[in-house]
């Protein structure tokens, strides 16, 4: 196969034959009018063509405003393809054709990207995941289980001290990873580098005294060549781990850190509703984490189960699984990552969390899960872990529970949530 193909859900004023027409045109070789140069030759090499069409529904309004109107806006998934010829193997300007001006077009009241399929030789040529899911466990040595994580809070406000005393505190409760929040990179209250090595006298003597790596992923974002810097810093350190807010930076940002960098790249999705919070425009996850996978990230957010956000269950599910599928269904590198649950995430959700994906892969971020524990952030770090344990036995948490234990005061203090799994 040397086309790429992408499936869209659209809704139009006109009929979807000649909707799906003008979208493959307006992201090929066409425009408004026929041109002169656009020969029948021109066309069968470059221009996107119209795969398949099937109508799901109509109404008799537009979901999104519209120029173009109609009495009847019919709705359909769409799939379109492309010769690799148009973008060779450059991920931005695939991106630029499979997400362009598109979602402008008068002819479509509404419009969102599903779902691509991707030709091997494409992701062969991209690196990839440098570490993954096992990469991330040698970090840790002998370890079982998911990985329990949490977030540094209050967000932003702490100076690079303060933040070092809290992650002491959380690394003596028995944390496995650490994040910055992504509101936290390199502001003059809390510079980067006064910020990494502060925190990492802490991580390095703590290893030195146990033998425990605490991953800590401090957040490098920034303009390119600062992002180097700061990678060169983590490694002068012996840091293992960059987080970049993927949206931010770009496809081509998290290449050029993936190209420079010697340790883990966390992805952090801020900024994801701005694509997914729509049925009507967007993107889906399923087809950004594919791109982000092949330009090199290791951990990717998939949101958490009965989160705190506007996402179900079902959209998170899916989230998490896709990022342990290949990239492409047609073979070549897997270019696995590890998902990372978060978003509201105590005691409760571990076990689903676990049945969703088959194996303990992933990275599990709770803030009020641990540091809300009545017991304290040790306590939290406990409960978590026994729930995993629990949750790989496969026993039920009333029965495995022991009474005045962490756990049963997470149990009582936590509400057990309402799954839509």
């Amino acid at each position: 196969m040397n086309r790429i193909f992408a499936t869209y859900d659209i809704e139009t004023p006109v009929e979807l034959i000649q909707a799906a027409a003008v979208l493959a045109g307006e992201q090929s070789t066409g425009t408004f009018v026929r041109l002169a140069a656009e020969t029948d030759e021109l066309l069968k090499k470059s221009a996107a063509q119209v795969e398949k069409i099937i109508q799901t529904g109509t109404s008799k309004n537009p979901s999104l405003p519209s120029r173009k109107t109609g009495d009847t806006y019919e709705r359909g998934l769409v799939t379109i393809s492309w010769p690799m010829g148009n973008f060779g193997l450059s991920l931005p300007t695939l991106l630029s054709t499979l997400a362009g001006n598109l979602f402008e077009l008068a002819e479509l009241s509404a419009i969102r990207l599903v779902d691509i399929n991707l030709p091997a030789d494409f992701s062969k040529h991209h690196p990839g995941p440098q570490f993954g899911a096992k990469g991330t466990r040698d970090l840790l040595g002998d370890h079982n289980g998911p990985l329990i994580g949490t977030i540094v809070k209050p967000s932003v406000g702490l100076s690079p001290a303060e933040t070092a005393e809290l992650v002491k505190t959380l690394i003596e409760a028995g944390i496995d990873f650490i994040k910055d929040d992504e509101l936290q990179a390199n502001g003059p209250d809390c510079p980067f580098v006064n910020r990494l090595e502060a925190v990492m006298q802490v991580t390095n003597a703590h290893a030195d005294r146990t033998g425990k790596h605490v991953i800590y992923a401090a957040n490098i974002t920034d303009e390119i060549d600062q992002m180097w810097r700061n990678l060169d810093s983590i490694q002068e350190v012996g840091g293992s781990c960059a987080m970049v807010c993927m949206q931010s930076i770009g496809l081509t940002g998290i290449r050029a850190v993936r190209d420079h960098s010697t340790v883990l790249i966390h992805g952090h999705r801020a900024g994801w509703g701005l694509f997914s919070r729509s049925p009507n425009i967007g993107i889906s996850f399923n087809v950004m984490q594919k791109l982000w996978r092949l330009a090199g990230v290791d951990h990717l957010h998939v949101n958490g189960l009965a989160n705190k956000f506007t996402e179900d269950d079902a959209v998170v599910v899916e989230a998490a699984k896709s990022v342990q599928l290949p990239v492409s269904e047609n073979g070549g590198p897997d270019h696995h990552a590890m998902p990372v649950y978060s978003s509201g995430q105590t005691i409760w959700q571990i076990e689903p969390a676990r049945q969703v994906l088959g194996n303990d892969d992933f990275i599990f971020c709770a803030g009020g899960g641990i540091v809300s524990h009545p017991g304290g952030a040790g306590d939290g770090v406990t409960a978590l872990r026994d729930a995993a344990t629990a949750a790989r036995l496969g026993i039920p948490l009333d029965k495995f529970v022991e009474p005045g234990s962490p756990l049963a005061k997470a149990m009582s203090v936590f509400p057990k949530p309402k799954f839509s799994i």
